[in-house]
């Protein structure tokens, strides 16, 4: 009996103010998620996927196409990904670009757990749209200047090492990898201020110069 009341107890633990249980992502996580539900994708689409620094590019009006289109969700992380993709895989979208693990960083992940969690993310692209061309972009640099998103900035010097071991696993599964991070980055590895007013997110400027460097493999 005691058992039952202490299942019981836990049980009612996860159980939020709306009856439901308690959710394993954010509220903002849901919205975007299920608009993409009721979105369609097609077989001419090109997908940007990616947590908030792809949710805040207006990347159909970047490159004046509207069959290019954003799929990042704010605070988004490996796992996140991996959890909405099948929705966004249905349609057979002609192009991923995949920008995704900064916000693994401050959970204390270390470079080989984020990169496995990209790793599940290509091998799910692979297995339910084969046809699909992806594209896995390193992470940006950060910086610690501005004294925002602590978590994050402050561990500016592992991005390097995330992104040989994303490099690295690229090779190994036969997908295309973007370095971003050597463009953004100054010469100690932190992101050019010129680029963030809060050292993780990026300014128009920062938005144009990605622009600038993915244009070549983008299909027209």
């Amino acid at each position: 009996m005691k058992k039952l009341i202490f299942l019981l107890c836990c049980l009612a633990a996860n159980i939020s103010l709306f009856g439901q249980a308690t959710p394993k992502y954010s509220t903002y996580y849901y919205q975007r998620a299920t608009l993409f539900e009721q979105l369609p994708v097609s077989a001419d689409d090109i997908l940007f996927v990616g947590n908030s620094i792809t949710d805040g590019g207006e990347w159909s009006e970047l490159f004046n196409n509207p069959h290019v289109k954003n799929r990042g969700i704010s605070g988004d992380t490996t796992e996140g990904v991996y959890d909405r993709l099948s929705v966004l895989l249905k349609g057979q979208p002609a192009q991923i670009f995949l920008l995704i693990g900064i916000n693994n960083v401050p959970r204390g992940e270390s470079a080989n757990n984020i990169t496995e969690g990209i790793r599940n993310i290509v091998k799910k692209v692979k297995a339910e749209s084969p046809h699909t061309e992806l594209f896995v972009q390193s992470l940006l640099p950060v910086t610690p200047h501005y004294k925002m998103f602590e978590g994050h900035t402050s561990r500016w010097q592992m991005i390097p090492d995330i992104n040989r071991t994303i490099r690295q696993m690229t090779q190994e599964e036969h997908v295309t990898y973007i370095d971003l991070f050597s463009h953004f980055a100054d010469e100690q590895g932190q992101m050019k201020t010129e680029y963030t007013n809060d050292g993780l997110h990026l300014l128009g400027k920062g938005y144009l110069l990605w622009k600038t460097i993915i244009t070549p493999y983008i299909k027209k």
